[in-house]
């Protein structure tokens, strides 16, 4: 779970640095406009990841020795 939440945390990164530098949604763009069911699908996914991961800031780190 933690690796699927990442990788759809990465690709929202993704697509949103390609919204900012180049005025380019990638998910909308892929799945049929920003409005067809698909891509809000996608935009939930990736917003569920980004909340899921903030386990990861409050995860005890490993010590390495």
């Amino acid at each position: 779970m933690d690796t699927l939440a990442l990788v759809l945390v990465i690709i929202g990164a993704i697509n949103w640095g390609l919204i900012g530098l180049f005025q380019f949604d990638l998910v909308a763009t892929i799945f049929g406009g920003s409005n067809s069911a698909l891509s809000r699908i996608i935009y939930g996914l990736v917003g569920l990841a980004g909340l899921y991961s903030f386990k990861f800031l409050f995860r005890d780190r490993e010590k390495t020795q």
